[in-house]
């Protein structure tokens, strides 16, 4: 099997796929509250284009897919790309991140062309206020996706929580419960300054450690639990006799770069090597040439930086490289 290895000697074996840039919804981490200019439908890759790409990151050494957006369920026949990934030799899983508004439509179709497991944005367990982070989503629809992933034998399911101060870290101890009754993971995930390291940031960014804090408060023991199937750079806990599980992720205060194993084709056609970072390689001009495309690939690992220091951003400190000017749901996550 073949090896993927970056300059620091980290194994790439997982690629993240956007697959556009629009969304349904507006959260406030996500976009500004004017929203973003949507690229052209005729930018966008075509599914037979991330096909030939992901081809030949297979014959590389990827195993492991996720599909993301914008919302990737607003892209039309979503679940014809994920039967054209799903028999490429080589790849071994493929997910999908999602806020669920379209989930329960699709779910059965996704699960037949051949997708793994979900991802579930969700930020919040109050009506009112899942409408204000979302500027307006509608959380039944979210709740109907979640059941209709457990109906058609997505597993494991996690959900993603974004923890902001003084928005949604009163909800945590709503989160860590649904953890003892359903086997699901909720994965707590800090507020990154991707494309916006502004104030707003920064007064709205909080440290996971204040979740086990919480934890204890409410007289939660909280164990550590096993590797949780593509949990990738979560640490993983449970209550003690709960059915689901709760993961950590830590972008800022405690990064997990040395281990990072992925990288990401943005829907307009480029490879970009870190999140944070503002570089890109455009592989969408090779379309046709697969040693182009496998040689952007290589270029792609020779760039990718040690670690993204947001961190920094923090403590104003001065950082060695550009962040990008992208918003996360332009980059895909």
């Amino acid at each position: 099997m073949p090896q993927f290895v970056d300059r620091f000697n980290r194994v790439h074996d997982y690629l993240r796929i956007s697959v556009t840039d629009r969304c349904n919804l507006r959260c406030v981490y996500c976009m500004p509250p004017e929203g973003v200019q949507f690229m052209p439908h005729t930018e966008l890759l075509t599914y037979e284009g991330i096909e030939e790409v992901v081809k030949v990151g297979a014959s590389l050494g990827i195993r492991k897919l996720r599909i993301t957006g914008g919302e990737p369920l607003v892209r039309k026949d979503l679940h014809v790309l994920v039967g054209k990934l799903s028999q490429i030799p080589g790849i071994e899983d493929i997910a999908l991140t999602t806020n669920a508004i379209f989930l329960a439509q699709q779910a059965e179709a996704l699960k037949e062309a051949g997708l793994t497991r979900v991802n579930i944005s969700l930020d919040s367990l109050r009506e009112d206020r899942f409408r204000e982070i979302t500027r307006g989503g509608d959380l039944n629809k979210v709740l109907a996706g979640i059941d209709a992933a457990y109906r058609v034998g997505f597993t494991p399911i996690k959900i993603n929580t974004v923890l902001m101060k003084g928005f949604n870290d009163d909800e945590i101890g709503d989160f860590l419960r649904m953890t003892i009754d359903q086997p699901v993971q909720v994965r707590f995930i800090e507020y990154m300054p991707i494309g916006h390291a502004d104030d707003n940031w920064k007064k709205g960014y909080l440290s996971l450690n204040y979740v086990k804090e919480v934890a204890k408060q409410l007289g939660f023991e909280l164990e550590e639990s096993g590797q949780v199937y593509g949990n990738g750079p979560s640490e993983n806990f449970r209550i003690k006799g709960a059915r689901g599980s709760i993961g950590f992720i830590n972008p800022v205060s405690d990064h997990f770069c040395a281990s990072c194993n992925r990288l990401r084709l943005t829907s307009d056609g480029t490879i970009k090597p870190c999140l944070y970072w503002e570089d890109e390689l455009n592989i969408k001009k090779h379309l046709g040439n697969p040693e182009g495309i496998k040689q952007v690939f290589y270029r792609a690992l020779d760039i990718k930086p040690e670690n993204h220091e947001m961190a920094k951003v923090l403590n104003n400190e001065e950082q060695t490289n550009t962040p990008t000017h992208r918003r996360m749901s332009q980059i895909g996550g």
